[in-house]
């Protein structure tokens, strides 16, 4: 706004404003002269049609620490407090304060609106400010995909989410690209196939199966020989063999894209900066110690994230804009069926190995005996499925017949993919 008080005085601009609401001057040749804007020009004509004996251009600063509710300031000044004590604190990840989650706290939490720019002020003067820091040069930010649905990036991140946890959780997470709505956030305490495997079932099930799958190359989701040797090529042998997430969407008809460097996948790594960000935040003030209240406040975390906050890449909430392309049509998810030859889903979403049947008619699994109802040296197929911590399912097809459904106790099989 222009500050026209230094270049003229009270009864230059008065006479200039009164000369236009008497039709004897246009607009455009009084914004010339005094050098403002439409804007400016009608607030200084309301104040003339006000205060015509007290017209005044004299420029008056708003009072920028005007008081707010003792139980606001309050709470401001403790939420800063609690920000510092994660800053100094050097086994916490947080290094800087973030004046946004504080707002985000007082109106959720507090049902207490404050603007942002009262938070900072409040920090400023009481010390509770770093400075700018210096900037990365980061990754294209650009969504590069047209339809939700057509690329899901899917990752985990192993972190110390809470200050007063005895150990660090895994944070598994897939998000829709285009829309940057989370399909499937969860904490566990061991990254697994089987966790993959769990988390993959969830997406799918619930929207139906993505077009394709963006991830790293984890040993998980991609076998890579490990060493070269006189008669082979290790990159040869890439994807050659499949792991068992890889062998679960290729039954499904899923591609699967790997990222071919540490910057690309730092794109399906950016929510995590968010997610942490907030929830180290939320886990310090609220004394969380155990990864069932960390999944609490993981879920208010995406909720927050999925429904009330606009995104920076898409400047849309993104479940709306997820809604709104499938209602448009704009979409490559499809629906998911149970194919004919299976039973189950359980079929399908599990981990597969095979054992030629013996003269006794058992096979073995890690020295685990199972008697079968199959014929002697026939080749049985186990689709293995956790029903939870206590109890595996052991699903047997052999020439295509699901012959017996054996149930076990996980440390009965002994197998590292659990």
């Amino acid at each position: 706004m222009a500050q026209i008080h230094k270049k003229f005085t009270d009864s230059q601009v008065k006479e200039l404003v009164r000369r236009y609401v008497n039709k004897e001057i246009k607009r455009k040749y009084v914004q010339e002269i005094l050098g403002i804007g439409k804007t400016r020009f009608f607030e200084l004509v309301k104040n003339y049609n006000e205060n015509k004996d007290d017209f005044s251009v004299g420029y008056v600063r708003k009072n920028s620490t005007r008081s707010i509710p003792e139980e606001v300031e309050n709470n401001i000044m403790a939420e800063l407090k609690a920000e510092k004590g994660l800053i100094d604190d050097k086994k916490m990840p947080t290094k800087s304060y973030n004046y946004s989650y504080i707002r985000d706290r007082l109106l959720y939490d507090y049902s207490q609106k404050v603007a942002l720019s009262t938070i900072i002020d409040r920090a400023k003067r009481n010390g509770f400010y770093l400075g700018k820091q210096s900037k990365e040069k980061h990754h294209d930010r650009e969504v590069l995909t047209n339809y939700v649905g057509e690329l899901v990036q899917h990752d985990s991140s192993h972190h110390r989410w809470s200050p007063y946890a005895n150990s660090m959780w895994y944070l598994i997470t897939t998000i829709d690209d285009y829309s940057r709505y989370m399909l499937y956030a969860k904490f566990v305490e061991r990254e697994t196939t089987w966790t993959h495997i769990e988390a993959t079932e969830s997406v799918i099930l619930k929207y139906g199966l993505p077009y394709s799958y963006y991830v790293d190359s984890h040993s998980i989701f991609r076998f890579v020989q490990g060493r070269d040797s006189l008669y082979r090529n290790h990159y040869l042998l890439t994807d050659d063999a499949q792991t068992q997430w890889k062998r679960v969407l290729n039954d499904l008809g899923v591609n699967v894209i790997y990222a071919i460097s540490p910057q690309a996948k730092g794109k399906a790594e950016r929510p995590y900066g968010w997610l942490q960000d907030r929830i180290v935040r939320t886990c310090a003030r609220e004394g969380i110690d155990d990864i069932e209240d960390g999944e609490k406040v993981l879920s208010k975390e995406m909720d927050r994230y999925n429904y009330k906050q606009v995104h920076s890449t898409t400047g849309e909430i993104p479940y709306i804009r997820f809604k709104r392309a499938l209602s448009d049509k704009v979409s490559l998810f499809r629906e998911f069926d149970l194919l004919p030859q299976y039973k189950s889903t359980k079929d399908i979403f599990c981990i597969k190995m095979t054992r030629i049947i013996d003269a006794y008619r058992q096979i073995s699994i890690n020295n685990l005996k199972l008697k079968l109802s199959g014929k002697p040296r026939d080749t049985a197929e186990i689709n293995i499925y956790p029903i939870d911590n206590e109890l595996t399912e052991l699903r047997i097809w052999c020439n295509k017949q699901l012959i017996d459904v054996i149930k076990v106790k996980p440390c009965d099989l002994n197998m590292v993919h659990f």
